[in-house]
């Protein structure tokens, strides 16, 4: 089969699959859920947080026996070399938090990268029926409607997402100069599902979308979405984002243009602005 069409049939299934996946969420809500802790009592998981995974895990196996798998849940094999194979990043419910608490404001996270190059992205919030996807090369589409390349913004005029946390003292960076960032933007907003944030930068609800603590599964489909539509994508330090990376990284998006002024004015500078 022609390569082309090969990443069309993939993407065509994809899709079909994680909007099944995010009717069996739909479905289950309103039910009882097994919730348990991960690290802490802030890190749920429930049991359909397994079961979602299960669902590619097993379609993907039958289907493309030949495809690698990164879940969150980590029920798939260990992956050899993921810059040697197709391989599917899958976040079964990102935002579980959300999912056991308000029962709205998750979602399914899906991306598939080829030898660590970006090849489908799909985010879908199964209880809004909202749909972000991407073949690459092919254009950004909330649900069937292609989304135009991202506009440049100013400060002023910006609505970051950021999580309260990063604005109080933390080990991992200078929350001075997040809180700068914030007090200079029109508003900040923190929804609490990552994958949901950077569609929205996408969809132009986020002008940009900052975080210190992220794993691959929480943004390897946002980044091929937002890389079609011409997002700035590095860490908070201004480096290259490794999706592969074994550690936990940062993660900063936002429109062209402001992504350069938050980098050079706030980020790069010894002391934040204001202080």
């Amino acid at each position: 089969m022609e390569a082309h069409q090969a990443w069309q049939d993939i993407y065509h299934t994809a899709k079909a699959w994680t909007q099944e996946a995010g009717q069996r969420l739909r479905d289950t809500l309103g039910g009882t859920l097994n919730v348990e802790y991960k690290t802490s009592a802030a890190d749920l998981v429930t049991q359909k947080d397994h079961e979602i995974e299960e669902f590619f895990i097993e379609h993907i196996r039958h289907h493309y026996p030949e495809h690698a798998i990164l879940g969150e849940e980590g029920l798939a094999e260990t992956i050899e070399d993921p810059y040697r194979e197709i391989v599917w990043v899958i976040d079964p419910i990102d935002g579980t938090t959300n999912f056991v608490h308000q029962q709205a404001n998750f979602c399914i996270s899906v991306g598939i990268y080829e030898q660590g190059e970006p090849r489908i992205g799909i985010i879908y919030d199964p209880i809004h029926d909202e749909f972000f996807h991407t073949l690459k090369g092919q254009g950004a589409y909330f649900n069937e409607r292609k989304l135009e390349p991202l506009e440049k913004t100013t400060m002023e005029q910006s609505v970051l997402g950021i999580n309260g946390l990063w604005l109080t003292p933390n080990r991992r960076y200078d929350h001075r100069k997040l809180q700068s960032i914030v007090r200079h933007a029109r508003g900040s907003r923190s929804l609490g599902s990552a994958a949901l944030e950077l569609a929205y930068v996408a969809c132009g609800r986020l002008d940009g979308y900052l975080t210190l603590r992220l794993s691959p599964w929480d943004y390897a489909a946002g980044l091929v979405i937002l890389n079609e539509l011409g997002a700035r994508m590095t860490t908070i330090e201004n480096e290259p984002i490794d999706i592969f990376t074994s550690e936990q990284t940062s993660i900063f998006v936002a429109k062209p243009g402001l992504h350069e002024h938050i980098s050079d004015h706030f980020l790069l500078v010894d002391e934040a602005p204001g202080w």
